[in-house]
């Protein structure tokens, strides 16, 4: 089976989301290779070799933080005439289209951009990309030399594969041309609760319609609601109204979320351009002849000042019964509930967390629990539970995953008394 070179992506808290999109579609068309340009850790290694990354090659060299793009392009370049991969997969962004576009004229290959998915029939690798607003889907192959994919971020689903990487420790003489531009400084990105454009299931983005600075606060309610990301126009941008860093559009930020909430914006062809790939648009406006309303897949014409609150409303009271039911679920798996509270208490609990005071303990055993389920229950319910909420875990074969999980319990204010593995 051939091999798929993937080019991750680090982050300061390990691999980029997008990259795990990227190895689950390398499953599909071969055997997946991640190139990791930067520090290979255990956790690093462990987290791609989760989602199915057989061999990690790992680069760990001074110039790929001292210089720009090139570094990476000449790795790449490197690996790709070694192993004669049968495509490479690079996620979509300002970044990652300079290095695809580099190393594609390096290799003399053909080039597809901002793909939203990728499958193989027999040698062929086929993409589709979605173009004119999200209008039409065009499928494309390349056919010259080896495919050079960049893929939006949300594009797929990351679905985990397990498998045990090899490491190679690769060295590469870095040519001249790379010390072009040297990066003199770097300031870090003030860190958020929000997730990043680029990455986000799900985006709110307010247009000129909310009329001001302080109208884009209804935007920010309904993206915390969601558990999302903001993003604004051009015209809000342009008014000083949000920073840059937050426009979508054609000179702004390309995005591919799940949903995407169009509030109080027209939908003029250059903000398209930068969404028309969301899976699913929703678009709020007073206009009823809105462009925005002709690629939405749910419209609703009214103020959004009135529809956004009442819509946040509605979440808040579905995500408080979602939590009740997610964490009386969670009791009822478990082998025992001890002293001195049941599934009633904790009922209570989660009704009126400040005036209970004796702690519920509950003890989980045996390998049934759903990660997914106390991932719920830890992210979402914990802020009401307190320090009322105790969890013992006893679990022989620890799901992949829910260690980690287990840990956020603490900082979410609750305590785990023990955990045996």
């Amino acid at each position: 089976m051939s091999e798929i070179l993937v080019l991750a992506e680090l982050t300061p808290t390990g691999v980029r989301k997008a990259t795990l999109e990227l190895l689950t579609i390398a499953r599909r068309l071969g055997e997946p290779s991640a190139v990791v340009c930067g520090d290979a850790t255990d956790d690093v290694v462990a987290r791609l070799g989760t989602y199915g990354a057989t061999t990690v090659y790992a680069v760990s060299a001074p110039e790929i933080e001292q210089f720009l793009s090139l570094p990476k392009v000449e790795v790449v370049v490197t690996l790709a005439e070694r192993v004669r991969p049968a495509a490479i997969l690079i996620t979509s962004g300002p970044g990652g289209k300079d290095v695809a576009g580099r190393v594609a004229v390096r290799l003399d290959s053909g080039l597809i951009t901002d793909a939203v998915d990728v499958t193989a029939e027999g040698a062929t690798i086929t993409t589709t990309q979605s173009v004119f607003a999200g209008a039409f889907q065009v499928r494309s192959e390349v056919v010259r030399g080896t495919p050079v994919i960049t893929v939006m971020p949300n594009a797929v689903t990351a679905e985990a594969a397990p498998a045990q990487p090899r490491v190679e420790s690769v060295d590469i003489a870095f040519s001249d041309r790379v010390k072009g531009a040297v990066v003199t400084s770097r300031t870090p990105k003030g860190s958020s609760a929000r997730p990043d454009l680029a990455d986000a299931a799900v985006i709110v983005t307010g247009g000129r319609g909310v009329g001001s600075e302080a109208g884009l606060g209804v935007i920010e309610q309904l993206a915390d609601a969601l558990r999302g990301a903001v993003g604004v126009t051009r015209a809000v941008s342009d008014l000083h109204w949000a920073p840059h860093d937050l426009q979508i559009g054609q000179t702004g930020k390309t995005v591919g979320p799940s949903l995407y909430v169009a509030a109080g914006v027209s939908g003029a062809i250059q903000h398209r351009a930068g969404m028309q790939s969301s899976k699913t648009i929703v678009a709020v406006n007073t206009d009823p002849k809105a462009p925005i309303f002709s690629i939405a897949d749910f419209g609703v014409v009214g103020d959004l000042h009135t529809v956004l609150p009442a819509l946040v409303d509605e979440i808040v009271t579905v995500s408080e019964e979602s939590l009740s039911r997610a964490l009386l679920a969670l009791i009822e798996r478990a082998k025992q509930v001890v002293e001195p509270a049941g599934a009633a208490a904790v009922a209570a609990l989660l009704d009126n967390p400040t005036g209970f005071e004796t702690p519920v303990v509950a003890v989980l055993s045996g390998g049934n629990v759903d990660p997914l389920l106390l991932s719920k229950v830890i992210r979402h319910g914990l802020a009401a539970a307190g320090r009322y909420l105790y969890l013992r875990v006893c679990i022989p074969d620890l799901p992949g995953g829910l260690a980690s999980l287990l840990a956020e319990v603490g900082a979410a204010g609750a305590n785990v008394l023990e955990v045996a593995h």
